[in-house]
């Protein structure tokens, strides 16, 4: 994908007018806000748009050199480095100038359910859980668990955690999906490997403007919350359990033993999957672009298996194997397969642009 020289002149100029705007002093409020916004979503791209202006200038400039017999030899040597060079920094450009989804800068909401396979399933879930906790660590993100649903051997049912941090949905939005293990059980005595899985939904937060929620369409139910068997019971009724009429979504909160923190808890998870839902009637008649690229954002798609015997997980979606499975689950291997997913999914929206 090349990008016009009148292309570049645009992106230079667009960036100095909002260099301008924010310098002068005169933005204020919601004005300065958006400016801020477009200017630090354009910088990436005015930089990127500079090298590639300034090393075909200095392409032309060497290519005036080749008629003069005295610098010939070097002007050749160093044009045969730029010409290696440019293609690699058009790329780089054109990578940042793709359409951008209005979500990727957004905090996310982690929710995994243990599936087939009982308690073997959550505590798997239990692990995916713990592996998405140490890559926001090394992130530099913020995880903070919403709720959860344990099982009796220490796994989780269902787990629902809020993620806040630079770029969160932008990378974990390709891990929604049906997650995959085979290992031998802790409650296997025979030694056989058992096949159980997990769904992954990662969904980005909405801004309160984003989605509106009116007092009549949502029906509150408050109650006394039940837990197992040695979990802390609350003895009050400050479970909470919110319907949205519309939609019939329903939404139960009781980890907390405030009724005010339950509701406020169980309004962000209602919030942010109604949010989801009016983003994917959104998407509806993209969806056949939608196929071409990485996964169709189905959670009911298997998208990773995790093989413990053979040390192994293969990403269905790109058929990358990486034979580093302690090392994924740990949390830092996990930051190769997003940036292959990443990787994969620009090259097939870069390889769209140019049909």
């Amino acid at each position: 994908m090349t990008i016009s020289e009148t292309r570049l002149a645009q992106i230079a100029s667009r960036f100095v007018e909002l260099e301008a705007r924010l310098a002068s002093g005169t933005l204020e409020g919601a004005d300065f806000v958006a400016a801020s916004r477009d200017y630090a979503e354009l910088e990436p791209v005015a930089k990127a748009a500079a090298e590639v202006a300034a090393m075909r200038s200095e392409i032309a400039e060497l290519e005036a050199m080749l008629a003069d017999p005295e610098m010939r030899a070097i002007a050749a040597e160093e044009l045969s480095g730029l010409n290696n060079k440019l293609p690699e920094a058009e790329h780089r450009l054109a990578i940042t100038m793709l359409p951008r989804d209005s979500a990727d800068s957004r905090p996310a909401m982690l929710e995994i359910r243990g599936g087939t396979g009982g308690d073997e399933a959550a505590l798997f879930a239990a692990d995916l859980y713990r592996m998405y906790e140490r890559y926001a660590a090394e992130q530099g993100w913020k995880i903070e668990l919403i709720s959860a649903n344990v099982s009796d051997i220490g796994g989780f049912k269902e787990v629902v955690a809020n993620i806040a941090g630079t770029g969160v949905f932008a990378k974990l939005k390709f891990e929604s999906g049906v997650h995959r293990v085979q290992r031998v059980p802790v409650t296997e005595s025979g030694g056989r490997i058992h096949t159980s899985a997990a769904t992954v939904a990662v969904l980005p937060e909405p801004e309160e403007v984003d989605v509106e929620i009116a007092d009549n369409d949502l029906k509150i139910d408050i109650y006394r919350a039940s837990g197992a068997g040695g979990q802390h019971v609350n003895t009050t009724d400050s479970a909470v359990r919110l319907t949205h009429l519309p939609t019939g979504l329903v939404v139960i909160q009781q980890d907390q033993r405030s009724q005010h923190k339950n509701k406020a808890k169980a309004m962000q998870v209602l919030r942010t999957r109604l949010y989801d839902l009016k983003r994917a009637e959104a998407h509806g008649d993209e969806a056949e672009a939608r196929k071409a690229m990485v996964g169709s954002g189905d959670r009911s798609e298997r998208i990773r298996t995790y093989n413990f015997p053979q040390g192994r997980v293969t990403d269905h979606r790109i058929n990358l194997t990486l034979h580093r499975l302690p090392e994924i689950l740990e949390g830092p291997g996990l930051g190769e397969l997003i940036d292959a997913l990443i990787a994969e999914d620009q090259a097939k929206r870069l390889a769209a642009l140019g049909e």
